[in-house]
């Protein structure tokens, strides 16, 4: 196997659970991509991912202002949006997979243009697949929706074994909790899909090629490590500040690559408070093999 080059570092920004931003602090959201914005070429960014509950209640009100948020990284940097349980409508207290007004602002028309744009599941954004690249690094964001259906994972399944050569991360709104996979979020929800348990069982474990699992939802923040089948490291990660003052303060989570010394340098930053969190669980190191890129099994 050739050696691959050693890439230059680069950032990948996590944008977790902006619903009470697009609720009541809309200042605060556009804070959030406007630093992005100005931080594209400081830090390097290729790409940014939503982690799901763009807004609290899928109003139109709401979705206008994560759209004007959004649109200061549109052509400006590569950038994925996945469903969450408040982006989809609520009918006599349980939980639809009606999207329609995410879809009406967030459409795969939006994004069609673009050449980092993989596709999408259907008709609809609520899957979707976006690609990034880095020197020999090549990575894809496959974003499926909340409790991915078992039809959704058979989606996921061709698009990744179709892309053997790239290094895949998951995002996914509700995947796991602080210090575990979620089991119930389906049930507990009324809804027909799979918890982050089953989605592991089913789809992260048996694909070499995905290193990462990034989500938000549920309250704090979380890091596991886990073996795939084919024994190697699964980053699984949560994200999510939506507790915190102001609906969750402005945090932004950093993640640096840097190649050359095969590590993740991960930074917790708030554009809002204009400081980082310097604390264990919220700014440390992964180690991440980069140097040279692993052989895909098939």
């Amino acid at each position: 196997m050739a050696e691959e080059k050693a890439a230059e570092s680069f950032s990948v920004v996590l944008l977790p659970d902006t619903q009470l931003y697009s609720e009541k602090f809309p200042e605060i959201y556009q804070a959030q991509t406007e630093w992005i914005k100005a931080n594209v070429e400081k830090r390097n960014i290729k790409f940014v991912i939503h982690l799901g509950d763009i807004v609290q209640n899928a109003t139109i009100r709401e979705f206008i202002v994560a759209d004007k948020a959004h649109a200061v990284l549109d052509d400006v940097v590569p950038y994925s949006m996945v469903p969450g349980n408040h982006d989809m409508k609520t009918v006599n207290k349980r939980l639809t997979r009606d999207t329609t007004n995410y879809n009406k602002y967030f459409p795969p028309s939006r994004y069609k243009h673009q050449s980092w744009y993989g596709g999408h599941k259907g008709e609809t954004n609520d899957n979707n697949y976006c690609f990034f690249e880095v020197g020999d690094l090549k990575f894809m964001v496959v974003s499926l929706e909340f409790a991915p259906t078992d039809e959704t994972i058979d989606w996921a399944r061709n698009i990744i074994s179709q892309h053997k050569n790239r290094r895949v991360i998951v995002a996914t709104h509700c995947y796991m909790r602080p210090t575990m996979r979620d089991t119930s979020s389906p049930r507990r929800y009324g809804i027909e899909g799979n918890s982050g348990e089953e989605l592991f069982q089913k789809l992260i474990r048996k694909h070499d090629n995905i290193d990462m699992v990034m989500c938000g939802h549920v309250l704090g923040v979380g890091l596991l490590k886990s073996k795939n089948d084919f024994g190697n490291e699964v980053i699984e990660m949560l994200t999510d500040y939506q507790g915190l003052p102001n609906g969750g303060n402005g945090w932004l989570r950093i993640l640096k690559f840097v190649p050359g010394e095969n590590r993740i340098d991960v930074e917790t930053y708030s554009p809002l408070l204009k400081k980082i969190n310097s604390s264990e669980k919220h700014t440390y190191q992964l180690d991440y093999q980069m140097q040279p890129q692993k052989t895909d099994v098939k």
